[in-house]
């Protein structure tokens, strides 16, 4: 039996023709499913956790969505334990799809997801704010300009209207320019598990990264993997703005680790303090403005039933 948890509209309604497609391939495959269609924000969540709820020992829950929808699903699996997780991209970015080697038609996936010959676990993060507050993520999370630019993304008319024209990547290109020069940087310190925090000054951002791109493909940690137990936190510290701008081509392009002010280091768990409110991000999904967050990798934590291939290749 397998559970799909449906986000029609994901990129203005591509979902539900994707989903006609897949339905006839279950159809004659003779595949027993349950469907589940999203009706509201946070809706995929509740779905999540009412299935992985069921008395059985073997739960196949199956996303045909994007990132968002992807990001509230893992965050209502009750028992990873007995849970197997699929994935049919319909969104915009889909960057969990493309760090894994998710791709080609949607009968091509769901053949691949219903032989049931894979089984790679990988891992996801959890972030932890205000009064012990946590949330999972698959992709990425972060405070700063790419927290900022999601939170502005998310209400974007721009987005919409770029999704129609199939431009979406480019929304997240824009107001990543437009946010960079109108937004106030901060001083943080970073503490990771045994050792003494170190200081950064005139931060710009700091990208906490499972995967190696977010935002529909950019590359902040070149060499993440979703397997290794780690997360690669990629940052812009102490570099002028003008010079983050010129600089931009190079990140989208993979080549800004060797410029002096981008860094990036990997940790399996730590904390960032920072010394005004920041915003804070997960799987480009706005969270709160805070001052302090902790960071955890969970390995192994996710059972995928997707082929799982090197993305960054």
């Amino acid at each position: 039996m397998l559970y799909f948890i449906v986000n029609a509209t994901s990129r203005s309604g591509k979902g539900l023709s994707v989903w006609k497609r897949v339905k006839a391939i279950l159809k004659d495959s003779n595949i027993k499913y349950k469907a589940y269609e999203t009706k509201y924000e946070k809706h995929a969540t509740e779905l999540a956790r009412k299935i992985s709820s069921r008395d059985e020992k073997k739960i196949d829950i199956v996303v045909l969505g994007g990132d968002g929808t992807i990001n509230e699903v893992i965050n209502g699996i009750v028992d990873f334990e007995k849970v197997r997780f699929g994935v049919v991209p319909t969104g915009s970015g889909n960057d969990f799809a493309r760090g894994l080697g998710i791709k080609g038609k949607p009968e091509e996936i769901i053949m691949d997801i219903i032989s049931e010959e894979n089984g790679t676990r990988i891992d996801i993060g959890r972030v932890t704010w205000d009064d012990n507050q946590t949330r999972l993520f698959a992709i990425s999370s972060g405070v700063g300009l790419d927290a900022i630019v999601t939170k502005k993304t998310n209400t974007s008319k721009l987005k919409k209207v770029l999704n129609k024209l199939k431009l979406g990547k480019l929304t997240y290109v824009i107001l990543t320019v437009q946010t960079l020069f109108s937004m106030d940087t901060f001083d943080a310190e970073v503490c990771c598990e045994g050792n003494e925090g170190i200081s950064y000054k005139k931060v710009i951002f700091m990208a906490c990264m499972n995967f190696r791109a977010e935002g529909g493909g950019v590359p902040m940690a070149p060499g993440a993997l979703p397997t290794d137990g780690k997360l690669s936190v990629a940052s812009a510290v102490g570099i002028p703005k003008w010079k983050t701008f010129f600089c931009l081509p190079l990140l989208v392009a993979a080549k800004h680790e060797n410029i002096n002010g981008f860094d990036i280091f990997e940790s399996a768990k730590f904390i960032i303090k920072t010394d005004k409110s920041v915003t804070l991000h997960t799987d480009g999904e706005y969270i709160a403005d805070v001052k302090t967050v902790g960071y955890e990798c969970l390995k192994g934590r996710l059972n995928m039933l997707n082929e799982v291939k090197n993305g960054n290749e």
